[in-house]
């Protein structure tokens, strides 16, 4: 059989402790003190009585108050300890059937305190939701949280080596793009961009482009006229080519721009939409596509880009080490406060967060209250027989005081009755 394990000790008593602890030995000594006042009452009384016949009330009085008090004094000592040292069956019963306790307590933790209806009601009164918004929006709250993850982010990001991440992001980004054919992704993001018409305002942009080339370069295309024309032409007719060339394509842009069934348009419309019907359909498109991004995959530029986009990571995380000025976390401070207080103006959204919230918490703990309740069983299972004893006496000992005076008080009373009924009825 296995060893079984040892009792864990109590730990040292708080200042708390320390004031119950004399309370209980004032309470205990004003108990006792009322008993042996009893019991010397009694005494004298009963020597007395003879000469005094009238002193049987008062005997008859103490030695009830006697009885009650040693009755009382006996049940409250047996909860803690066997007393005066001696075996007596039932007592100490706290030390010896602490385990049962314990499983009791636990049990009774488990369904009173830990079932899902009081859990909803209790999380619900919290308003957790509310809380954690007006915590949020506080300023002070949110440069400090903001402060918190940035620095944990930073201090994460500092240290994973450089070299092996590198490699991951190359090795991931490559993969990922190895299983992807990027034609027919190409295809349908522009069969998108062609919707109602969309992909004429690339059109308008790129004839914007060419009438701003023509109105900046118009020397510089005159010149090269100039150049190109037989030398036998008149500097003269070279000028008026060169006028009437940019006039006619100024115009012809104007016109494609100002009529959105213009020809030229329509031509654009039937080539953009064949362009994309090829990207996605057309196997020679798919296979000169993916030829192409397997060189581009195969290229240093994507492990020097690879590292590139690790290191500047790094550089951006080290502004948030713990020795930075706070000034760049200015932004994400501001945007979790106003989250906060956005939060705060939705009573739809609290409320919708606030039932999420007891959902998953009163579900957890739901799920998880039988080991809440073995830990109890198993934690006052290890405690120390006399310690627990001493502990929970400590506790509830002050007031179980108050028993012993009540018992030598009503005890003292039900004997002066008693007596009274018996001396009236002789």
């Amino acid at each position: 059989m296995g060893t079984p394990p040892p009792a864990f000790a109590a730990p040292p008593p708080r200042k708390d402790e320390a004031v119950r602890k004399a309370q209980l030995k004032a309470m205990k000594r004003v108990a006792t003190g009322l008993l042996a006042v009893a019991l010397l009452i009694f005494i004298v009384a009963l020597i007395y009585e003879p000469l005094y016949p009238w002193l049987g009330y008062v005997r008859a009085t103490a030695e009830a108050s006697v009885v009650g008090g040693l009755a009382d004094w006996f049940a409250v000592t047996a909860l803690f300890r066997k007393p005066l040292g001696l075996p007596i069956p039932h007592t100490a019963i706290i030390p010896t059937q602490k385990d049962r306790i314990g499983k009791i307590l636990g049990g009774f933790v488990q369904n009173h305190f830990l079932s899902r209806e009081v859990l909803a009601a209790r999380l619900r009164s919290m308003n957790l939701a509310e809380r954690s918004a007006r915590w949020l929006s506080d300023p002070d709250h949110s440069a400090a949280l903001a402060r918190h993850a940035a620095v944990g982010l930073a201090r994460a990001v500092q240290s994973l080596p450089e070299g092996e991440i590198s490699d991951l992001i190359r090795t991931n980004a490559v993969a990922r793009l190895q299983s992807v054919q990027l034609a027919p992704l190409l295809g349908r993001l522009l069969s998108v961009v062609a919707t109602d018409d969309r992909h004429q305002v690339l059109l308008d942009e790129a004839l914007e482009l060419v009438l701003n080339g023509l109105e900046k370069n118009r020397e510089g295309l005159r010149e090269k006229i100039r150049e190109e024309s037989p030398w036998w032409v008149p500097a003269p007719m070279d000028a008026a080519f060169h006028k009437r060339l940019v006039a006619a394509a100024t115009r012809l842009i104007e016109e494609v721009k100002a009529d959105p069934h213009h020809p030229l348009r329509l031509k654009f419309d039937v080539s953009f939409r064949g362009f994309v019907d090829r990207l996605e359909h057309s196997p020679e498109v798919i296979r000169r596509a993916e030829s192409l991004k397997l060189d581009l995959l195969a290229s240093p530029a994507v492990e020097e880009f690879a590292s590139s986009l690790w290191g500047k990571a790094r550089q951006a995380a080290a502004r948030y080490s713990p020795d930075g000025d706070g000034a760049t976390l200015q932004p994400l401070a501001r945007g979790i406060s106003a989250a906060g207080e956005s939060l705060l103006a939705d009573h739809a959204r609290l409320a919708q967060l606030d039932a999420q919230i007891i959902d998953f918490v009163a579900a957890q703990l739901e799920h998880h209250r039988h080991e809440v309740a073995e830990l109890i069983a198993a934690t006052v299972r290890q405690w120390d027989p006399e310690v627990a004893a001493e502990r929970i006496e400590l506790a509830v000992g002050h007031d179980l005081q108050f028993i012993r005076l009540n018992g030598t008080l009503v005890g003292g009373l039900a004997g002066l009755v008693i007596y009274s009924v018996v001396q009236f009825l002789k």
